[in-house]
């Protein structure tokens, strides 16, 4: 059917994007205020020349503290260094003290040795002589080494007694002398280790201050970039006034220029898509095969909204269902509204919505329309059963085109939860909060589900009023394989929204309460894995 003049204009007027939003004219700043702002600038100028002066002699000082630093730290480790080098000889000194010790020890015992065994000899002779003595010194060794020994001391007594005795003293006074030398290196070492631990307390002080001076440097270095960076931002801030101040004159032509060229362009926009809505209209009204495929599928078949078994009374009331309550899951929910019909108010069946018996459209009507109760025949029609996967009458890339063109050519038609059937715009139903807010049961329109039904029926495809359902009627393929054509549906399940895609990044949607049906960039949060396609 073919959009109306009223729609169009709707669509134009309410659909969001068309008319882009111009803002308001910039200011006009006078001659004065620009000569204030640049005596601002050049004030400024030069206090962040100061500031820029200062931070860059706090730069230089905690440099030289840093080399400071850099220096007595590397005193810490000769300190260290030079601990564990006197550490070092202590120990070997101890060592040299020690062995001396205890060869001094060894000698005075030779010489106590050798001084008992001489005042025996001599004791021995004297009491018995020298030829006794000699037998005695046989008879009374412990072994043949003991033989030897006093052969040997008998030996050396008898040829030079004082000779022995006084290397044996020699020798205990050369090592009192080496344990004297020993001991006085050990105590060298001992006074370098304790000048090296000195040192290095010294050092670690010195590093302790160097880094105290350099805390102080950085937190006066740092007040100073402060004060230097809240400097360049007035600066900054008052450049940026001077520029702006000097420019707003010419913003405002720019502004004019760019307010003129946005209503050219929500002019073409706007042209485009009149012209789009007429032309997939005129394609409509002009498809008489696509009209009868659809209201084939609409003949006979009950309102989605009707929840009460047909009514045994001779007369019908066709497009009014008198039952008042709304069947649960006729409408969509998420993007669009949800709720329940309290009124029952059906207009599906036979078009009451200002369209002919040649499908042309007239001015969609902003209250229901009044209906003539006709004879009932005495046969109650047949409910047709729904296929649960329908196949459409027609295939092919001309059944994809029928479908859009029955789609566009709902352009600006009213948005009317529950709204929509084979045949076209239908009056709304409640919900009970935001459809009911925005007076849906009482516009002719279509909701999302509603229009889906209105375009795939002219090839044949008979759809249910919930897009859940809508969701399972085709074959199912991953979004990356969307073509022209295919629906797209959001929310868990798909039981919140479906559109139908265009192409090129756009689809077809009635999107909810207080819009209209319109063309929108493809939506890809929420979308389900797949979309849903018709024809082949």
């Amino acid at each position: 059917m073919l959009v109306g003049l009223a729609a169009v204009t709707s669509l134009l007027t309410a659909t969001p994007g068309l008319v882009a939003a111009v803002p308001p004219p910039p200011p006009n700043p006078s001659d004065s205020d620009l000569q204030q702002a640049s005596a601002g600038v050049d004030s400024r100028l030069g206090q962040v020349g100061i500031l820029i002066s200062e931070v860059a002699s706090a730069d230089q000082q905690l440099s030289a503290l840093d080399d400071e630093v850099a220096i007595k730290r590397e005193g810490v480790n000769k300190a260290l260094v030079d601990l564990q080098n006197a550490r070092d000889a202590a120990a070997e000194a101890a060592g040299a003290v020690a062995g001396t010790l205890q060869a001094l020890h060894d000698a005075g015992a030779q010489i106590h040795w050798a001084q008992t065994k001489f005042d025996e000899f001599a004791a021995n002779t004297y009491r018995q002589g020298t030829g006794v003595a000699s037998v005695a010194s046989y008879l009374g060794s412990a072994g043949p080494a003991d033989v030897l020994d006093r052969a040997q001391l008998l030996k050396l007594l008898a040829t030079n007694k004082n000779s022995v005795l006084d290397g044996l003293q020699r020798a205990r006074t050369a090592e009192a002398n080496k344990n004297s030398t020993a001991r006085e290196a050990q105590q060298s070492a001992d006074a370098a280790a304790d000048a090296a631990e000195s040192q290095k307390a010294e050092a670690e002080n010195a590093i302790v201050v160097a880094r105290t001076a350099l805390a102080e440097q950085a937190g006066k270095k740092a007040k100073i970039e402060a004060d230097k960076a809240a400097a360049e931002a007035a600066l900054t801030a008052a450049r940026e006034n001077v520029s702006g101040l000097q420019n707003q004159r010419q913003a405002f032509a720019n502004w004019d220029t760019q307010r003129a060229a946005e209503q050219a362009a929500a002019a073409a926009a706007a042209a485009a898509a009149k012209q789009a809505a007429v032309e997939a209209a005129a394609r409509v009204a002009a498809n008489q095969a696509a009209r009868d495929r659809a209201e084939a599928l609409a003949e006979g078949q009950r309102s989605h909204t009707q929840v009460e078994d047909d009514p045994p009374s001779d007369t019908d009331y066709s497009g009014t269902d008198e039952s008042g309550t709304e069947e649960s899951g006729g409408g969509d929910s998420g993007a669009e509204n949800s709720g329940t019909d309290d009124s029952g108010t059906d207009q599906s069946g036979t078009d009451q919505s200002g369209t002919d018996e040649s499908g042309t459209e007239e001015s969609a009507p902003t209250t229901a329309p009044t209906t003539t109760p006709k004879p009932k025949p005495t046969t109650p029609k047949p409910t047709k059963p729904k296929p649960a996967k329908p196949k459409p009458s027609v295939s092919g890339s001309g059944a994809i085109e029928t479908v859009i063109d029955r789609g566009m050519s709902q352009l600006g038609i009213t948005y009317a939860w529950g709204g929509g059937d084979e045949n076209g715009p239908t009056l709304g139903i409640r919900d009970g909060g935001v459809a009911d807010s925005y007076g849906d049961f009482n516009k002719v329109g279509f909701d999302c589900s509603g229009l889906m039904i209105y375009a795939f029926a002219g090839i044949g495809v008979s759809l249910p009023h919930y897009t859940g359902y809508q969701y399972t009627a085709g074959e199912q393929l991953p979004t990356s394989q969307m073509k022209r054509g295919d629906m797209i549906f959001y929310g868990p399940n798909a039981s919140q929204h479906v559109a139908l895609y265009l192409g090129n990044g756009e689809m077809l949607e009635a999107p909810q309460s207080g819009s209209i049906v319109k063309v929108s960039p493809v939506r890809w949060d929420g979308m389900t894995p797949y979309v849903v396609r018709m024809v082949a």
